[in-house]
């Protein structure tokens, strides 16, 4: 009667009866099974404090989180080293996924890999390429909630990436390039002919060319220098310094609005409808038809293997037609 006074008094004010802390330890023991079985007194109750402690600490763990808009934006602010423009990209992909019904609030521990697959095919369902950016972008999330200790998984990671299928780019035919560089001999024009050089006969990108600076073009040794801040992903590349020759040499020089006198240029040479790096995928094309060195191109183009070349790149071009294009960049 005395240890049941006891009891009463050590749960005075707490919500459980003597009842409930019995059948509680009861439960314990028999879920430790064999490390509960005889064991004396003293070492059951230490094995019990040690299953309370790290049960505690486990439960505190479990509730140590944020909502999904949170960690969301969260992750964006850690991405200091990203360029405005893929800044914007993000921001714009993590919008889309917080404006499905019931996500934005939802605790990040709470997502289960099926929750995370209705979200994305309610966000992106109608397009597999912004599916396949959207479920890195929700990876993303996750992963950095991993590093933050608000979630233990990523759920996304069991969701399969969609196969995209690029669309096929043809290639401009001579007669389209000597259209666009008839319209850059123009003294209108004239301060997009060296760009023009740089985008087909170096198969630089538009953004890469936009952000050139000076110090970029190493005129002794004939070289453009794609530098890591310069490059669409992040690395470094030298390409050769090809059909300049015949440009003055106070129109070497990227322009200031380049984007506007790029677009202008091409509305000049009468392209109504325009492929973004269609002029990539000539250089490409008439490189690998004239020259049939993969490597070389590879190395132009920043690519880490020739798998990409291959795959969406090289379009089947005649040496003949190679020749006409190659023929202009001298």
């Amino acid at each position: 009667m005395k240890n049941k006074s006891i009891a009463h008094e050590l749960l005075e004010g707490a919500v459980v009866s003597v009842n409930d802390a019995s059948r509680l330890v009861l439960e314990a023991i028999e879920t430790l099974g064999e490390s509960a079985r005889g064991v004396n007194r003293t070492d059951l109750l230490a094995l019990l404090r040690r299953v309370i402690r790290e049960g505690v600490a486990a439960v505190e763990a479990a509730e140590h989180t944020v909502s999904l808009s949170e960690a969301a934006w969260a992750s964006v602010e850690a991405r200091a080293d990203l360029r405005p423009s893929s800044r914007r990209d993000l921001r714009h992909y993590v919008r889309r996924i917080l404006r499905v019904e019931g996500v934005a609030g939802k605790p990040l521990r709470a997502f289960t890999t099926a929750d995370c697959r209705r979200l994305l095919e309610s966000a992106f369902g109608n397009s597999p390429s912004s599916f396949k950016k959207g479920r890195a972008v929700l990876s993303s999330v996750f992963n950095y909630g991993i590093r933050q200790e608000w979630v233990d998984v990523n759920p996304v990671s069991r969701i399969s990436v969609p196969r995209v299928m690029e669309k096929q780019v043809l290639p401009l035919t001579p007669a389209e390039v000597e259209r666009l560089k008839e319209t850059a001999r123009r003294p209108e024009f004239r301060d997009m002919r060296f760009s023009l050089s740089l985008l087909l006969y170096g198969g630089i990108r538009p953004t890469e060319v936009s952000r050139l600076q000076a110090g970029d073009i190493n005129w002794d040794d004939e070289q453009v220098i794609i530098r890591p801040r310069t490059s669409k992903t992040g690395g470094g590349r030298a390409v050769p310094l090809r059909g300049v020759r015949g440009i003055r040499k106070r129109d070497r020089c990227i322009p200031r609005n380049w984007k506007r006198r790029w677009q202008a240029l091409r509305r000049a040479a009468g392209f109504r409808h325009w492929v973004p790096d269609v002029c990539r995928h000539t250089f490409a094309t008439y490189h690998a038809a004239m020259y049939r060195n993969l490597p070389e191109l590879q190395l132009e183009m920043g690519h880490r293997d020739t798998s990409l070349l291959r795959s969406r790149y090289m379009i089947p071009a005649s040496r003949k037609v190679a020749e006409l294009f190659w023929k202009g960049c001298t």
